[in-house]
């Protein structure tokens, strides 16, 4: 099951990809926003491509778990795209995914620069992983609690 995952952002969106087994993320290159409907058509090419099965919108909520002003945005979005696309689209906590990506692209060495131009894809590939991750741990404790 390949799953599409989109750090939403409204000059830039990171985006990443799951293998085929839904095990791992691997990062796309990030999409910069022009208009709304180009941005939802280069997502449905995505989608199409990869034979996606589930797309995750990052949901920006506030540290106490809260809505934001942008994670309002984020639902908008996910909206919108929930009618282009022909699989599921699920808004996903991403509280953080920015600060790890930074803090891991610091630790890389990489010139500033650089680690602007990554962040995003880094950032969508950790909110994907944590949800890859999230359902392989569901499914083993399935697996543990069936008779």
């Amino acid at each position: 099951m390949r799953v599409l995952a989109i750090d939403f952002g409204m000059k830039r969106m990171g985006l990443a990809v799951s293998d085929a087994l839904g095990i791992t993320a691997q990062g796309l290159p990030t999409l910069q926003r022009t208009r709304l409907e180009d941005d939802l058509k280069k997502i449905r090419h995505l989608v199409e491509e990869y034979t996606t099965e589930r797309v995750l919108v990052g949901n920006p909520l506030g540290h106490g778990g809260g809505e934001t002003a942008m994670s309002r945005k984020a639902a908008e979005f996910a909206e919108k795209l929930r009618r282009r696309v022909g699989c599921p689209v699920q808004l996903w906590d991403e509280r953080l995914t920015s600060v790890e990506a930074n803090r891991a692209l610091r630790e890389t060495g990489l010139t500033l620069g650089k680690r602007q131009k990554a962040v995003d894809r880094v950032a969508a590939t950790l909110l994907l992983q944590s949800y890859l991750d999230y359902l392989s741990n569901e499914r083993s404790r399935d697996a543990r609690s069936a008779p």
